[in-house]
Parts: C-alpha cells; sequence; structure tokens
C-alpha cells in the first residue's frame, strides 16, 4: 500500500506545528478573556454598556413603566418588584437580544461571575455539546462512552428543564443552562428531555445523570470489510499528531479505502481541522475563510500543504447532525476540493466565532465576530454540509449498524 503515498518518509518525520489556542465558537480560549472598551471612541455604545450613563427617561419606556406599576398583578404567590438595576439589565439585555443571534449575549456582573466560575475551576458534567437550534436548546453530540451517552441522550434531542427549572418559561440562556448541567463531579442532575422529532410535550423525559469529570475522546481505528475507519471524536491540540498515526497504520492496512468518521464530532481547534485538512491537499489550498464584521474582510485560512495522498486514494466523510464546527470545516474542505464523498446526514450548521469582552460594569458580553465559509463559499452555519449520499435513519439505527451499512454501500459503488 505504499504507493497510495507521495511521502511516506515525511509522515513519519515531519513535527506537527504547536497548535494553538483557537478553539471553534470561541475566538479566546474561555478563562482567557479579552478586556475590551466597548465605551471608548465608539461612543454608540456608551448609553447602553455604562450603567452610570444608562437612564430610563424614554416617553415609551416611561409610558410602560407606569402601566405596569399601576396594573400589574403577579400569578406567582411571592412576588418582590423589578428594582432600577433590574430594569437597566432588562434593557442591555433586551438591545443584545435585538441583534437576533443565539451565540450573541450580555451576561449581568453576577452572571458573569458564575459563568467564569463555571469555565476556569473544577467541575463535572456529563459529556454532551449543546446548541440553539430555532430557539430551543438543543444536543448537538454526547460524547463518546459520556455519562449523557449512557443515559441515552441523542443528537437532536431538546432540553426542556435542568434541575426541575423550565428553560423557556424562565428564559435561560444556553450559558445559565450550561451552568445548572455543570456541578460537582459525583452529584446527580435531572435533565427533562424532549427526544428528537417529538412535538408532544408528553413524551418528554426526566433523566437523572451523574456528574463525571469529562475527558474528551479523541480517535479511534479499525478495519471493517476491507475499509479503513478513522473515527475522529473531537479536535483537540492532539488530533493532529493522533492522526498522523492512524494515517500510518492505514498505510499498513492493505487497502485503498479510507473513511473519516466525523458523526457526532462537536468540533474544537480551528488549528487541527487545518492540519488534519493539510493531509489531503496542496500546500495554499483554501480550507476555510473567515469573515469578519465587515464582509469586505476576508482572512483564508490555507493547506500547509503535506499533502501525502496520491490519486488512488479512495477518501470518505461520514457526518450527521451531531458533526459541527471543526467538523463542517473539514468536511466542506474535502468536498468542495473534489477529495472526498460525503455520506450521512446534514450537518448541525456551527460556523461562527465568538469574542468573550469584559465590560466596566463587571459584566461581560459574548458577540459573534466572525463567520466561516467554504472553500466554494458556502455559509456553514446556514447551509449547513449537505452530504454527496444521503443516508437514511431509522429509530433501530445505531452508530455500528450505520456505519456497516455505509461500508457495504461503498464497497459495492452505490
Amino acid at each position: 500500500m505504499h504507493n497510495l503515498f507521495k511521502y511516506k518518509a515525511l509522515i513519519i518525520c515531519f513535527v506537527l506545528l504547536i497548535v494553538t489556542g483557537y478553539y471553534l465558537g470561541t475566538k479566546n480560549i474561555i478563562g482567557t478573556l479579552v478586556h475590551s472598551d466597548l465605551t471608548g471612541s465608539n461612543n454608540e455604545y456608551s448609553t447602553v454598556f455604562d450603567n452610570k450613563k444608562l437612564k430610563i427617561d424614554d416617553p415609551l419606556l416611561i409610558e410602560i413603566q407606569k402601566n405596569l406599576n399601576e396594573k400589574f398583578v403577579s400569578w406567582k404567590a411571592t412576588y418582590t418588584p423589578p428594582t432600577e438595576d433590574d430594569f437597566e439589565q432588562a434593557i442591555v439585555k433586551g438591545y443584545v437580544d435585538a441583534y437576533k443571534d443565539p451565540y450573541t449575549q450580555y451576561f449581568s456582573p453576577e452572571e458573569a461571575k458564575t459563568f467564569k466560575e463555571n469555565v476556569t475551576g473544577s467541575f463535572g458534567g456529563v459529556g454532551m455539546e449543546v446548541g440553539l437550534r430555532d430557539g430551543l436548546v438543543t444536543v448537538i453530540a454526547p460524547l463518546k462512552d459520556s455519562p449523557a451517552m449512557k443515559a441515552g441522550v441523542k443528537s437532536g434531542d431538546i432540553i426542556m428543564k435542568v434541575e426541575g427549572k423550565d428553560i423557556y418559561e424562565e428564559s435561560l440562556s444556553i450559558d445559565q443552562v450550561v451552568g445548572h448541567i455543570r456541578g460537582s463531579i459525583g452529584t446527580e442532575v435531572k435533565i427533562t428531555i424532549l427526544p428528537k422529532g417529538s412535538k408532544d410535550i408528553k413524551d418528554a423525559k426526566e433523566v437523572k445523570i451523574t456528574r463525571q469529570e469529562i475527558k474528551v475522546p479523541t480517535i479511534d481505528t479499525k478495519i471493517e470489510n476491507g475499509v479503513f475507519v478513522i473515527s475522529l471524536y473531537s479536535f483537540t491540540a492532539e488530533s493532529p499528531e493522533l492522526f498522523k498515526q492512524a494515517i500510518l497504520k492505514f498505510a499498513d492496512s492493505k487497502t485503498d479505502k479510507l473513511i473519516v468518521d466525523l458523526r457526532g464530532n462537536p468540533g474544537g481547534y480551528l488549528e487541527a481541522a487545518v492540519q488534519i485538512a493539510s493531509f489531503f491537499l496542496p500546500e495554499g489550498k483554501v480550507i476555510v475563510s473567515e469573515k469578519s464584521a465587515n464582509q469586505n474582510q476576508t482572512k483564508d485560512h490555507r493547506s500547509i500543504g503535506y499533502n501525502v495522498f496520491n490519486s488512488k486514494l479512495k477518501l470518505y466523510v461520514l457526518i450527521d447532525e451531531g458533526s459541527a464546527s471543526a467538523s463542517e470545516i473539514l468536511a466542506g474542505a474535502l468536498q468542495d476540493h473534489d477529495i472526498a464523498t460525503i455520506y450521512g446526514q446534514k450537518s448541525y450548521g456551527k460556523g461562527s466565532v465568538q469574542e468573550f469582552v469584559d465590560l466596566k460594569n463587571g459584566g461581560s458580553l459574548k458577540v459573534t465576530v466572525a463567520k466561516w465559509f467554504t472553500p466554494n463559499g458556502r455559509n456553514i452555519t446556514e447551509d449547513k454540509i449537505v452530504p454527496d449520499v444521503e443516508v437514511k435513519r431509522t429509530d433501530k439505527t445505531t452508530s455500528e449498524s450505520e456505519l456497516t451499512n455505509i461500508i457495504k454501500m461503498i464497497n459495492s459503488n452505490k
């Protein structure tokens, strides 16, 4: 099988570049927050984000406030009227929410403090990636062998409640939901889930999951019916090196058929996706384009040019609705450059980058600063990655049975 590779010796000898901190979905690694000043030279924000300048003096707000004060009756047995600070915080949140971006969010000082404690301290989790889809907190993918997967949580499930708190009645943000799910290792969390595809709230079920220290799995390899399979579960700093080792195993496998399985892979580091794509692409080929707030400013992330395979390689990539972020970048690049055939279901559609900004009042702003586009210009968030060969699923479909079915299709050239 040495004739599959252009430079097998280079695979063995080259040293991978150190993967630096550029995590997809969060431009600045959580815990290393950016200290930007939104109330600086750009004064249009000063009356919104600086509480000392924020005043409820708009005639419409005054009219609404007057009517609420005179007429509002709470349905709760105990009720505490909102304070002036509550009003101010609500106005700021409403301003940010008006952008209608599920990933752009304002954190009050108290929320910001809790968020930082959650992401920098020691905590346990259940091992699942969640995102917003049509305004609903949706499971992107449970991690392999995680407590969530063992509890039966699946991609596409909708989270309704956490610890009895109704997410939608209480208007909890996705970060607040994540904060409630996390907790001390060994403790139990109750999550109410509406199964994927169900629209009847009666189908919702409560699952009890014990929080554990989550170790993100990275890669597995195997040979099935003459096809070498690399299952990549996340894009970590170690992923490129582990992928290189997997390719070396493939080189000795006496097959020219390679599957890169990205099903249920929620993403990770951009640089890891770029390096892995570089195994298949010549130097300089665009892997993904980053467009910032000014759409005229585009940064192309290009192949490093490892490009170790020749034209005899038969490459297939598997995706599903749990494939997001870096998975979509890799699959999209290989598809657009006609390197791989994509099998599975349409991907999740998470192609944006958020930046965290500390505000003077002690709060924080998480703001979308860029979007990702495939080499052919597809908007990953809006267009998603559509497989070349769609594979239907049923309630009885398992990951292994689906893989076996796809391998049969590949071997029969269907």
